[in-house]
């Protein structure tokens, strides 16, 4: 089944570039321009890539908003029947749900919050020239290089209770007189999971910052010195002004993939103790790898992907994105 829609798409791809091709030598031979032909050339371009896009994104989507409407569970793979909206009001019947909504809350505001703080800091701070620079440079970004796995493993083995290094060396600076069982307390196993979310994304926010505050001309900070300018008033008058459409794209960006985002809870804590740590894509992952109900996770799905919408579309208002950048 693969290597057809492979070559139906391959084929779909040559017959338009074959039709351009004749177009351009019929228009050539009888030194002709069709007006038509030339409005249309744009979307004839771009639609090999629309199709694939549709095969690649349309068809999963699709499946996946009439699976939402099904009994659709691999312990029962004969009895799979629509139910209506069955799967959404077992959703919203569940009694962990409001905690989880809660949790899903506090990650990203709390991730997303201070990835942007401290991202913003070491972009101002690598902004200025300084020996060594290149290597600093290097090291602040070396998280970014790490996959999600790496980095949960990394989070659960030193703040394990028994023999994590975080407990041993806490232990030795006399804060604590007893091991924490980090990843099986409710409350600090959704805040070990936050710090090792805020640790992988705090180079994004300092690479693409850093990007933008290059590209500020010096002559405007210059004349801002001349007139007196403090640090904080050129900051908030000139720098952010000039890089708000930056901001916020990475936010908007950011909020989405740390909502969405499930690897490092289920490496981390699995969610535990009891649904604490777990989030609303992390609770969908379980749902439909560990419960096998890919009905009730379809639901899910459904439900974040409208809300991400809106809250995209909400955003980029609230924010005059259209209007960033412009003095």
């Amino acid at each position: 089944m693969g290597w057809q829609i492979a070559l139906y798409i391959l084929l779909i791809v040559a017959l338009f570039v074959l039709g351009i091709r004749l177009l351009r030598r019929y228009e050539k031979k009888h030194n002709k321009r069709f007006q038509v032909s030339r409005k249309l050339e744009p979307y004839l371009f771009i639609m090999p890539v629309l199709i694939l896009l549709l095969l690649a994104f349309g068809y999963p989507l699709i499946n996946s908003v009439v699976m939402s409407l099904q009994n659709y569970k691999l312990t029962q793979p004969g009895n799979s029947y629509f139910n209506n909206f069955g799967n959404f009001k077992t959703l919203f019947a569940d009694r962990d749900i409001g905690l989880i909504i809660r949790n899903s809350l506090i990650y990203v505001v709390a991730s997303v919050g201070m990835q942007f703080l401290l991202g913003m800091t070491l972009a101002l701070a690598l902004r200025r020239k300084f020996k060594g620079r290149g290597v600093y440079q290097a090291i602040v970004f070396l998280p970014w290089a790490f996959s999600a796995f790496v980095v949960g493993l990394m989070f659960r083995w030193s703040f394990n209770g028994e023999y994590g290094v975080v407990n041993d060396l806490l232990m030795k600076l006399g804060i604590i007189t007893e091991k924490i069982a980090w990843l099986g307390t409710p409350g600090l196993s959704l805040l070990v999971v936050i710090l090792a979310m805020i640790w992988m994304g705090v180079p994004f926010f300092a690479i693409m910052y850093l990007a933008a505050l290059q590209s500020i001309p010096e002559d405007v900070y210059e004349a801002a010195d001349i007139d007196g300018c403090g640090a904080v008033r050129r900051y908030f008058a000139i720098t952010l002004p000039y890089i708000k459409p930056t901001v916020i794209m990475t936010l908007l960006l950011r909020t989405i993939w740390v909502f969405n985002s499930f690897d490092l809870i289920v490496v981390i804590t699995g969610g535990g103790p009891a649904n604490h740590s777990q989030t609303l894509p992390s609770y969908m992952y379980t749902r439909a790898f560990s419960g096998y109900d890919f009905g009730l996770a379809s639901a899910l799905g459904v439900i974040l992907m409208v809300a991400l919408g809106l809250y995209a579309v909400f955003f980029l208002k609230v924010t005059k994105y259209n209007k960033a950048g412009d003095f």
